[in-house]
């Protein structure tokens, strides 16, 4: 019966401690725990996965290649996708596609009325 009154008592004192820890932090004027640190994906924009979807089923018919990799890298000053392939031969390929429509070469404006602008 001893043992048990002990073992009760320990498990009160235990509650209690827990409780009280958490009445001290919850007090006014008491500095929080700073927030953790968000992951880096977390902290990247949003990014359209259909145009990288779209890359790998392009060069994969394009090239008939198994597709090791997919991913987007920073070139130029935009993203691009990046897909690496094995061969019909064993090798690895790598090919850079450029998501962004691409847009038709500017005509000049024809002349109006003849060449008198």
């Amino acid at each position: 019966m001893s043992s048990l009154r002990q073992s009760v008592s320990a498990l009160l004192f235990l509650v209690l401690l827990g409780t009280g820890a958490t009445a001290f932090a919850a007090l006014p004027g008491r500095q929080s725990q700073p927030e953790p640190r968000r992951d880096r994906e977390q902290d990247r924009p949003p990014h359209n996965d259909d145009a990288l979807s779209d890359s790998v089923r392009r060069v994969e018919r394009s090239t008939r290649g198994q597709v090791l990799s997919a991913e987007r890298v920073p070139y130029d000053g935009r993203s691009v996708n990046r897909i690496k392939i094995v061969d019909d031969r064993g090798r690895v390929r790598v090919y850079m596609d450029d998501p962004q429509p691409r847009q038709p070469p500017q005509r000049p404006e024809p002349p109006t009325r003849g060449d008198d602008d």
